[in-house]
């Protein structure tokens, strides 16, 4: 079964990213092409890129990067769910991207933004990011609006709309997850030989 972490990519107290990442979550667990799991980036802790060795060469030295190494390994694809800071991602999620290399290669990422303008310069953003490490983004994405899908810019209530939306980005991730799943595949086996 095909393994698909949400990541919550905001550590901000008071953030709205919980809200969001727990309906998505929700929303997934209805879904039975594969197993979704929600992981906080607030459990991490992660300090800023703390490794003496670039993350491509996979030889990480500090505890809180092995906890994140196997944590994102797991996974054949992300949901990753971000705001707009500044016309961008949050520097959390950004950092604890930047921690990891072979980890991400061969996977998928969707996403889901929020912010003023629906977190999409974000999400813009972190397509170039994934690009480098060789992580396939899917088209659907699910954004949503500080001024209509929350009340009072801090409580989730998203418009009824955006379900398909929802439906769209899962559709994608799952079967782009189970494509890259045989490219991992055949890598694993060369890598043997």
């Amino acid at each position: 079964m095909v393994r698909i972490g949400i990541i919550i990519g905001s550590t901000r107290p008071g953030r709205n990213g919980e809200g969001v990442a727990r309906w998505i979550f929700d929303k997934a667990q209805r879904r039975t092409g594969a197993e979704y799991e929600l992981i906080d980036l607030a459990d991490f802790g992660l300090p800023h890129l703390d490794e003496a060795l670039p993350p491509a060469m996979g030889q990480y030295s500090q505890e809180h990067t092995k906890k994140w190494a196997d944590t994102i390994a797991r996974f054949d694809g992300y949901i990753l769910v971000t705001p707009e800071y500044n016309h961008s991602t949050s520097g959390a999620l950004k950092n604890a991207i930047d921690f990891l290399g072979n980890e991400w290669y061969n996977k998928v990422a969707g996403f889901v933004g929020y912010g003023v303008y629906g977190g999409v310069r974000a999400i813009e953003h972190l397509r170039l990011v994934f690009s480098q490490l060789q992580v396939a983004t899917v088209s659907a994405a699910a954004t949503f609006n500080l001024m209509t899908d929350f009340e009072n810019m801090s409580t989730f209530r998203p418009a009824e709309y955006h379900e398909a939306s929802v439906t769209a980005l899962f559709d994608q991730v799952e079967s782009w997850s189970e494509a890259l799943g045989e490219v991992r595949a055949r890598e694993q086996v060369q890598a043997a030989a």
